[in-house]
């Protein structure tokens, strides 16, 4: 019986229009590294985004040194505070009654990311979401000692909202890395979705046990 559902953030719940990965590309640009999007999200997507820029570097321009990702992480940051002044971010397509569902039924929500703290918090104000009331947890990649694919933020999530049995859990997210994420979790049920990063191809190359096209997709595995 799953008792929690984990989310991951931009790309699974929220339509952000990827703002953050074409922000990643511009900061590598702008340290005279050419990487196109498509690479950007394939080799960065759902990581926290120091080490999404030393993956994307280390593959495409061998040779730099822990300064140099650092200087582009620290570009990566100015550039993002000034592409959300004007973003316009939305729900992806039913988020907000699967929630409302959920909670009705006594399953936990929880949002994790990728993103720190600050950046997470920018997006749900402009949302209007609120932890313990829109869901019930969000667990960011600033809140932990190891990110994704470690399974710190999802044993986060259970120990905030007193679980012990990660069976219970279901991880969804739009990446490779979240469904690695969840099956180091050891959770009962992990599901790619294809509405942000990754292809259906791609994601079925982590061994889900499902991929869904959108998320009401959930309501009849879980017998909603």
């Amino acid at each position: 019986m799953i008792r929690m559902i984990v989310f991951d953030m931009a790309g699974t719940v929220i339509n952000e229009d990827n703002v953050v990965y074409k922000t990643l590309q511009r900061a590598i640009n702008d340290y005279g590294i050419a990487v196109d999007l498509n690479q950007v999200l394939a080799e960065g997507a759902g990581k926290e985004k120091s080490q999404a820029i030393r993956d994307i570097v280390n593959l495409h321009a061998p040779g730099h040194s822990e300064d140099s990702i650092q200087k582009i992480h620290s570009n990566f940051l100015t550039l993002l505070e000034a592409a959300y002044a004007d973003l316009n971010v939305k729900p992806l397509d039913g988020a907000l009654e699967l929630f409302q569902l959920l909670r009705a039924k006594g399953i936990r929500t929880v949002l994790n990311t990728g993103y720190n703290q600050h950046t997470a918090d920018q997006l749900l104000i402009k949302l209007g979401w609120t932890p313990g009331d829109t869901f019930d947890e969000l667990v960011t990649a600033s809140a932990v000692a190891h990110t994704r694919p470690q399974p710190d933020m999802i044993l986060e999530g259970m120990r905030r909202c007193q679980l012990t049995n990660p069976a219970e859990v279901l991880k969804i997210g739009d990446s490779i890395i979240d469904i690695e994420e969840g099956k180091n979790a050891g959770c009962g049920i992990t599901v790619g979705i294809t509405t942000g990063a990754h292809t259906a191809e791609q994601l079925w190359s982590a061994h889900p046990d499902f991929v869904i096209h959108q998320l009401t997709d959930l309501v009849p595995m879980l017998s909603l």
